[in-house]
């Protein structure tokens, strides 16, 4: 491709974004495909001579859209925000069009320089501790853009593991590896899992603390489990708190979780904020972030809440050269003579960094803080009527404390009636949302992720979800509610007739064999499994049937005894059923 060419293509790839962006309610939020179904579409085998770029592109809408998740669709309540803008695609178009490698100030100058920049205005829009502030008087501080929140842990969490060796190694020359088995880290239950497939990467222990009743960490269940470790000769090195967990969006106590931690020496704290520490960026939400001065380190994710597109991903610590330390390989092909510049290699895993302050830059300057404060605030006063709808139904029920855009809700009745709701939401295509077990019970989540979000999107959201629970609820009888009545929820007396619901309930699709398969999202597991990794089980929209072995095992001896005597009577119908007869009986 020339120039006259890139041009050309350029300018109409532009436009398809522009139209992208501008009709994507007319999409369905998500496809309702089975997997494997691009390799129907597409050769085995890479093209051995050019192709028009043209027919690329017509297959990129053909092929690939058909499969694509419009994270940044009006209807779509899943996960957390996609953080995307206009100015940000345009400052990643540049990046990638510059193409530089940024391991080292040498690499790129304007990549280190600019990223120390960002980082400070970012620490300063945040409201962080002057000690995570790089150009503040007497810090030693500093901030680093990472590819995920993942990452952020990880690179805490080796950093704390180094520091902690070397305190126990002292002067000897004994193997770091011979100290990995007295090490130990603590985090929440309502923690990301990124905490601990970090801690399997890292090869040390991790101790789960349980939550209260709000989904924040139990401080004194921390405060008891340091000391037992203590006692037993174990080094607590790493404790992570939570603002704005992923289940619930819960806020730890970071003041209290503090100074448990600094009274043992060893420990780092880490704080993760990859969604809710954005929100640090408006005063009143900062009460939250009160306890920070204790943080060794800090985490949140422009690509969540800030309008920058993936990868986006920052970092603070107190000390730059407990990172250096930890992660400084200086082969001398990487060496320069400009000491005083800054090598982001040593601030992470990878040694190859890809210019993303410059998409952080251009987010900063074209919104503004406050533009960006209006766009956080408006996700806040949208999730609050959310709240407040599902509030006044009798017949659900929110579960969490909405800070933020997140509110967490269920159908009071049991978990399998809110498994289907789940199900039938998503199977529509027209919006989309994810579970999570929240405070012990499942629960959906519905989270407010779209820009340009308005009203009218929760009002019609609200109206569908009704009018699947309508159907799903002719069969199943309410709980009384577990949850603590609020103003908003106890408007409407019992005795007042319930409000009826929006529109007409959804058609019932009949389930062919092959799309129960595609639409039950049950998956089966023994009663010994569920009980020992429920907590890790509510993944994706994927309700778990428990399964007794011992019932499980009568009931095939007992259809394989009837097959028999069906076959010995002459009666061959069981083997002639068809697919929809067995989707009947099933249903």
């Amino acid at each position: 491709m020339n120039v006259e060419e890139f041009r050309k293509y350029g300018k109409e790839v532009i436009d398809y974004i522009c139209q992208y962006g501008t009709n994507i309610e007319e999409r369905d939020v998500a496809p309702t495909l089975d997997p494997g179904y691009l390799k129907k579409l597409l050769p085995a085998d890479a093209p051995q001579s050019p192709e028009s770029f043209k027919d690329v592109l017509e297959d990129f809408e053909q092929k690939i859209m058909p499969g694509v998740v419009h994270w940044n669709h009006p209807k779509f309540f899943a996960y957390f925000p996609s953080g995307n803008s206009f100015p940000s695609v345009l400052g990643d178009m540049l990046s990638s069009a510059i193409g530089s490698i940024g391991f080292s100030w040498a690499s790129c100058p304007a990549a280190a320089e600019l990223e120390t920049i960002v980082m400070n205005w970012y620490a300063k829009a945040l409201g962080l501790p002057k000690a995570f502030v790089s150009d503040a008087p007497g810090s030693t501080g500093g901030g680093a853009l990472q590819g995920s929140a993942s990452e952020c842990v990880l690179v805490s969490l080796i950093t704390a593991r180094a520091r902690a060796i070397s305190e126990l190694k002292g002067q000897t020359s004994v193997h770091d590896s011979v100290f990995l088995p007295s090490l130990i880290a603590y985090a929440s239950r309502e923690a990301h899992s990124s905490v601990e497939k970090a801690t399997k990467m890292a090869l040390v222990k991790l101790r789960i603390i349980d939550a209260d009743e709000h989904g924040r960490m139990r401080v004194d269940l921390l405060r008891q489990a340091i000391q037992n470790d203590v006692n037993a000769g174990l080094t607590p090195f790493f404790v992570v708190a939570t603002v704005g967990t992923t289940g619930g969006c819960a806020f730890d106590d970071i003041t209290e979780i503090g100074k448990v931690c600094r009274q043992v020496s060893s420990i780092w704290l880490h704080v993760d904020g990859a969604y809710a520490g954005n929100s640090f960026i408006l005063p009143e939400m900062r009460v939250f972030s009160a306890g920070l001065e204790y943080a060794d380190s800090f985490n949140t994710n422009p690509n969540k809440l800030l309008l920058t597109n993936f990868d986006a991903s920052a970092l603070w610590v107190r000390d730059v050269m407990n990172l250096k330390s930890a992660l400084n390989v200086n082969p001398l092909y990487l060496r320069h003579e400009h000491l005083s510049g800054v090598d982001y290699r040593h601030y992470g895993i990878p040694l190859s960094r890809r210019f993303r302050a410059l998409k952080l830059w251009f987010v900063f300057r074209t919104y503004g803080i406050r533009g960006l404060q209006e766009y956080i605030r408006n996700h806040m006063a949208l999730a609050k009527k959310f709240e407040m709808l599902v509030r006044k139904d009798e017949r659900f029920e929110v579960r969490n404390d909405v800070h933020l855009g997140l509110v967490c809700f269920r159908m009071r009745t049991g978990d399998e009636p809110n498994h289907m709701l789940l199900a039938q939401i998503n199977h529509s295509g027209k919006m989309h949302m994810t579970p999570a077990k929240f405070n012990g019970r499942y629960v959906i989540r519905f989270c407010v992720t779209y820009e340009h979000a308005t009203e009218r999107d929760i009002l019609d959201a609200w109206s569908q979800i009704k009018c699947f629970a309508e159907e799903i609820l002719r069969d199943h009888q309410l709980e009384s509610s577990s949850v603590p009545t609020t103003p908003e929820g106890s408007e409407r007396t019992s005795s007042e007739p319930m409000a009826p619901v929006a529109g007409k309930p959804p058609i019932k699709k009949k389930l062919t064999r092959t799309k129960s398969l595609r639409f039950s999202f049950t998956r089966s597991i023994s009663r010994e499994q569920y009980q020992s990794q429920s907590e890790h089980l509510m993944d994706g929209c994927t309700p778990i049937l428990v399964v007794d072995p011992k019932t499980l095992q009568e009931n095939f001896q007992k259809a394989a005894d009837d097959n028999e005597k069906n076959n010995s009577n002459g009666n061959t119908k069981l083997k002639d059923i068809s697919d929809v007869d067995t989707d009947e009986a099933s249903n």
